[in-house]
């Protein structure tokens, strides 16, 4: 088993992304790459605690690998948009990619550089160290689902 970590705006949309791809064992959302500690979501929307909404993807690599997970991640959002998706405006909503180690990061940087060839804008997606993983409250988790909402997908503009 392995974990991977991905901030695309919205995290309910990107962990509903991620739950549908076999071989996804589990998620959650929660919040990374901050300055405070255990941060609420109140905390975060403030735009002042510098934490990313982040999903936390636990998948078998043995049928999904890391590259294919970074493909999805692409789909699943804008990454050309700074602090942004769509009207969620914010440095929580960066799209960033939160390397657990060498060869994650590596295939970061390289599934970067193949994205970028299909979209007119340069890509903001930050390739960064995993820290800390702060679980959102209960009522964020699997939001979408618990809702009967199948998607709040805001449409990828830098790929239209």
């Amino acid at each position: 088993m392995a974990t991977a970590y991905f901030a695309g705006g919205c995290f309910w949309q990107i962990e509903a992304e991620f739950r549908n791809v076999p071989g996804v064992t589990g998620t959650a959302v929660g919040y990374m790459g901050g300055r405070t500690s255990n941060p609420s979501y109140e905390q975060v929307c403030t735009d002042r605690t510098g934490h990313a909404e982040t999903v936390q993807v636990d998948f078998d690599p043995e049928k999904v690998s890391y590259p294919e997970l970074l493909d999805v991640f692409w789909q699943a959002h804008d990454p050309t948009q700074v602090n942004r998706q769509g009207p969620d405006v914010g440095s929580q909503y960066r799209s960033a990619i939160f390397v657990t180690g060498r060869e994650q990061e590596a295939d970061a940087k390289r599934s970067i550089a193949y994205a970028q060839g299909s979209l007119p804008k340069p890509i903001a997606t930050e390739v960064t160290p995993a820290a800390t993983f702060w679980r959102a409250e209960d009522y964020h988790q699997q939001y979408l689902e618990k809702r009967g909402m199948a998607s709040c997908r805001i449409p990828n503009m830098a790929a239209l």
